[in-house]
C-alpha cells in the first residue's frame, strides 16, 4: 500500500529555522520528524512512499534518497508551483489503479496513531475519504456573557472550556477521489472535502485519542522534541 507525504510547504511559522531546512527535516531529538513518520508507516504495512516536494526539495531528496536505507521504495513528486494541500495529488494520479486505497499525511506530524487501524476503519465504513480527527480543548480565561437582542444577560460562564474536533493531517483515500482534482491547479484540502460532500460522496471521520502534535509553531516544536525523548519507544516501537 502506498502513502503520500506532503512536504512541499515553506514552514513560515517556524522561521527562521526553516530558512535553511524544510520543516520535515527539522530534528526531533536525533532525527528529522519525517524520518520518524516514515519508520512508523513502515511498521504499519506501508510498502511504497511518494513524497510531494517543493521548497528546498533537493535537501529532502538528498536525505531520504530512494528509501533503500529504510528498506522501502521512496519516490518524489516535485511541484513546479505551489499547489496547495490537495492539488499535488494530481501529479501522481497515474500511480494508482481504480479502486486503490492509499494514505496521505503531512510530513510534520508527531503522533502515536496506528495507521493500519485507521486504514481498516476506512475500508469498513466504505467512504471515499477518511480524516483522522482529534478533540482539542480551548479554555477562555475570561467571564463569557450571553445576551439577548435587548442586551439583557441570559447567561454568564466563568472561564468556559470548549471542545472542538480538528483534522490531524492524516487521511485515507480511495483513488476515485483523484477524479475530483484538476491537473496543475492549486487546491487546498478543505476545498476538496467540500467538493466531495457536494458531490454526494461519503467522507468519514476517524476519532483518535492518540498523542498528536503538529510541529508548525516554535512552542509545539519544543514540546514535540521533549515528548519524543521521553516516550521514544512508543513512537518508534523500540524495546
Amino acid at each position: 500500500m502506498k502513502a503520500i507525504i506532503l512536504a512541499g510547504g515553506k514552514g513560515t511559522r517556524l522561521a527562521p529555522y526553516t530558512t535553511v531546512l524544510p520543516k520535515p527535516l527539522m530534528p526531533v531529538d536525533d532525527r528529522p520528524i519525517l524520518d520518524i513518520v516514515i519508520r512508523q508507516l513502515i511498521r504499519h504495512g506501508i510498502t511504497e512512499i511518494i513524497i510531494s516536494v517543493g521548497y528546498l526539495a533537493e535537501l529532502l531528496e538528498a536525505y531520504f534518497q530512494d528509501g533503500s536505507k529504510f528498506g522501502i521504495s521512496i519516490k518524489y513528486a516535485r511541484e513546479s508551483k505551489p499547489l496547495g494541500t490537495a492539488g499535488p495529488l494530481a501529479l501522481i494520479a497515474d500511480q494508482f489503479d481504480l479502486g486503490d486505497t492509499f494514505l496521505m499525511m503531512n510530513g510534520d506530524v508527531l503522533t502515536t496513531l496506528a495507521y493500519s487501524d485507521m486504514i481498516d476503519y476506512h475500508r469498513k465504513h466504505d467512504g471515499v475519504l477518511t480524516i483522522a480527527m482529534h478533540t482539542k480543548q480551548e479554555k477562555v480565561n475570561l467571564g463569557v456573557m450571553h445576551i439577548n437582542d435587548s442586551n439583557e444577560l441570559t447567561d454568564y460562564i466563568e472561564k468556559p472550556v470548549h471542545d472542538y474536533n480538528v483534522s490531524m493531517g492524516i487521511y485515507v483515500f480511495n483513488s476515485d477521489v483523484l477524479q475530483h482534482i484538476e491537473w496543475d491547479v492549486k487546491l487546498d484540502f478543505n476545498d476538496l472535502v467540500l467538493r466531495l460532500i457536494s458531490a454526494g460522496k461519503r467522507v468519514m471521520a476517524y476519532p483518535s485519542s492518540d498523542y498528536w502534535l503538529d510541529i508548525g509553531r516554535p512552542d509545539d516544536y519544543q514540546q514535540a522534541s521533549d515528548t519524543f525523548v521521553e516516550h521514544r519507544s512508543e513512537f518508534l516501537g523500540e524495546g
